[in-house]
């Protein structure tokens, strides 16, 4: 649901940048995301306690280095709609506006053995070519008993396990005999 609001906001804030701007943006809201994982912080803006005009303080002390009135804008419409929860949704709105916009994207590749360098960077280079953007792979050990690629930006994954290939093989000669 988060999600869905945040794009508006995104849209509504990123209409009309160029995509330097919105890379500034995109820095700003994801420092200012980090501070959501901070608990007293969280306390602080989420309680009923706290008044709007002091959270809208707190916020904009924060971002003030930036002298940029559509940050400062944008977070006085959050703070107005009641909607600072938002911020880190924005944050990743924007990661993946940017990515879409410069077709640069990040995956993983899971396995539970280790693979050859080489390897991972014609992986890369293939699905690059295949969705016609620049893909970086970064390879996390894991239990899984065979390869996973996920480029969650992309909306793709592709997975080879010993079980699924054991699996049709058997299918396949069941169908032979």
């Amino acid at each position: 649901m988060e999600e869905l609001i945040a794009k508006r906001y995104v849209k509504a804030l990123t209409s009309g940048l160029d995509i330097e701007t919105v890379k500034k943006l995109s820095t700003v809201f994801f420092a200012l995301s980090q501070s959501f994982n901070d608990t007293k912080f969280m306390e602080i803006v989420c309680s009923p306690n706290v008044t709007k005009e002091q959270k809208l303080e707190i916020l904009l002390g924060a971002v003030k280095d930036t002298d940029s009135k559509e940050i400062e804008n944008f977070i006085k419409i959050l703070v107005e709609n009641k909607r600072i929860e938002i911020i880190p949704a924005v944050a990743e709105c924007l990661r993946k506006d940017i990515a879409d916009l410069t077709k640069i994207y990040s995956g993983k590749v899971y396995s539970d053995s280790e693979i050859d360098p080489q390897v991972m960077k014609d992986l890369s280079t293939g699905l690059g070519n295949k969705f016609g953007a620049s893909i970086t792979l970064e390879f996390i050990k894991d239990d899984f008993d065979g390869i996973k690629v996920d480029v969650e930006d992309l909306g793709v994954e592709i997975n080879f396990s010993q079980a699924r290939i054991n699996s049709q093989m058997i299918e396949h000669i069941v169908k032979a005999i």
